[in-house]
């Protein structure tokens, strides 16, 4: 059996945002922590001999006080890629010329920072809408890495606003964060997103998404921060459940797209601010030996590339699923539309077929 490939990314998500999405004063400032974190995942996925690819968001691109540790990315080989410019897992309530905007602010902050423009993209909070597909096709994007197909969407939320300090427009905001009960029900293999079959440019258009891996069968994460929460309970309860995961995929030939988070290097003795977060319990140098050890474990069982890599040899199979986008109107009352600056979108259809 020849070696399977699968691919790797960062969402390099910043303190703020982090701040921001939890409701908590003091993000306006942009407080950073990418000088530190940044060099810690160039040594260590230098050690290990691992390109990935990385999600950069536009507003730390277009900060100064960023560009030095943004540019050693790309210039130690690791892809680039669009992670949205204000980093609002609330992108699906943005109107299509927001959506445009947003994507395209970021691109050329990006670019003005790195000196790449990136043809990949993923929604914040794994946010996602058919305006958002339609604007990667229309700019030309390789590429879509933000589908989560798990059925714990709602858990996983309802446990961040057990501990965030948001008020109720606030949650209304964020009630797709994580996603839905029928997340868990998409592609949990690599497929194309087709507009409808209507006049105009885009009609009968595709893009590739590359969803981030879940386990098959049970479609629960297993992506690090997940590892990482159940280490801070049980040593051998983590490597069980890497093991299991892992060879589940194995089994079932699933090239899996895993993700990695700041958060997954950086322990609760470093930041007491972000102490929300599951596993912050856990300090630093416990934290990136965990980490290491389970990329070093991957690395063994699977060729590691880019999520761009991994697109480019997804995209010649001939046997990829092809999912529609559907027309049907999602019914929103003004008030909201006007309350919230929304307007109705197209709805996603979980029907697919064989190429």
């Amino acid at each position: 059996m020849s070696q399977m490939i699968a691919s790797l990314s960062l969402d390099l998500d910043n303190k703020w945002s982090y701040l921001k999405t939890h409701g908590d004063r003091g993000w306006e400032e942009f407080p950073s922590y990418l000088d530190a974190v940044v060099p810690r995942f160039l040594e260590l996925l230098g050690k290990l001999g691992l390109r990935i690819t990385v999600f950069v968001v536009g507003q730390d691109a277009a900060l100064a006080k960023n560009r030095a540790a943004l540019s050693s990315i790309a210039t130690a080989g690791h892809e680039i890629a669009n992670h949205s410019f204000h980093h609002e897992p609330w992108l699906h309530l943005y109107s299509p010329d927001d959506i445009e905007n947003e994507i395209s602010s970021a691109e050329e902050a990006i670019g003005d920072a790195t000196g790449v423009v990136p043809s990949g993209f993923r929604g914040p909070g794994y946010s996602l809408s058919p305006a958002v597909v339609q604007c990667l096709i229309r700019r030309g994007y390789r590429y879509d890495a933000s589908t989560l197909p798990t059925v714990i969407g709602p858990l996983a939320r309802a446990y961040y606003f057990l501990h965030a300090r948001l008020n109720t427009s606030q949650k209304h905001q964020r009630q797709r964060l994580f996603g839905n009960w029928r997340d868990g029900l998409r592609p949990l293999q690599p497929f194309w997103w087709e507009t409808e079959n209507s006049r105009g440019p885009l009609a009968g258009q595709r893009l590739l998404e590359i969803p981030v891996t879940t386990l098959p069968l049970f479609r629960v994460p297993i992506h690090f921060s997940y590892l990482l929460f159940l280490r801070q309970k049980s040593t051998a309860a983590a490597w069980a459940y890497w093991r299991l995961a892992m060879g589940i995929c194995q089994a079932f030939r699933v090239e899996p797209s895993l993700l990695l988070h700041p958060l997954d290097v950086i322990g609760g003795d470093e930041e007491a601010d972000l102490g929300f977060f599951p596993g912050m319990k856990l300090p630093t140098a416990v934290k990136t030996a965990f980490v290491s050890q389970l990329l070093a474990d991957f690395a063994q069982r699977f060729r590691v590339v880019t999520v761009g890599e991994h697109a480019e040899r997804l995209s010649v199979r001939s046997k990829l699923r092809v999912c529609q986008l559907n027309s049907a109107v999602r019914r929103v009352p003004v008030e909201e539309v006007k309350r919230l600056s929304i307007v109705p979108d197209a709805a996603f259809s979980v029907e697919a077929r064989s190429q």
